[in-house]
């Protein structure tokens, strides 16, 4: 596996470095062939919070987590911790798939834990629907909107664009737009 290892507001020093390297070569033993794509990790620090975010491009998935606590270390461990649930989880997708279609490969190796990996598996359940009427503002009433109802995100209808668009409120505090592509 390839690392790409960057620090922001923070120096990565050799030992951080293979402890990162160690920590996510964990999850080769969850892949048959070996991962080509590059893995991007993240360190930073920000207001005493040491955050690890990690990327693992993959064929036909990609997995990504983020972890924030204050220690540098135990971000790393829970970020890896996340990343073998997600593996997990998508390997019993894909197992599931498999049976009903039977017969199709994957890139997960099978590690005979599938029916302790159903039992962690999440149900995915709808328990609220809404219907909206998207009236048509621009982005920065799009916001006001957003922290009047005191959401994270707010779903309009653009007045510049005429597309349907999301803003959102980022972890750092400020804010990002979705746009229709």
């Amino acid at each position: 596996m390839k690392y790409n290892i960057r620090g922001q507001n923070l120096p990565v020093t050799e030992a951080l470095r293979e402890y990162v390297e160690k920590k996510i070569s964990r999850l080769e033993k969850y892949f048959e062939a070996p991962i080509t794509s590059e893995t991007n990790v993240t360190l930073s620090v920000t207001k005493g919070y040491h955050a690890v975010e990690v990327t693992i491009p993959l064929t036909g998935v990609m997995l990504r987590a983020e972890v924030k606590s204050e220690d540098m270390y135990a971000s790393i461990d829970e970020v890896v911790d996340k990343l073998e649930r997600q593996i997990r989880k998508h390997k019993t997708k894909v197992n599931r798939k498999i049976r009903s279609e039977s017969g199709l490969r994957t890139f997960f190796k099978d590690s005979g834990s599938a029916a302790r990996v159903l039992e962690e598996e999440e149900d995915f359940e709808v328990v609220r629907t809404k219907q909206v009427t998207l009236k048509p503002m621009d982005v920065e009433e799009a916001i006001l909107q957003m922290n009047m109802v005191g959401h994270n995100f707010f779903v309009f209808a653009n007045a510049d664009t005429k597309e349907v668009n999301v803003v959102y409120r980022r972890h750092d505090g400020r804010y990002g737009l979705i746009e229709q592509s």
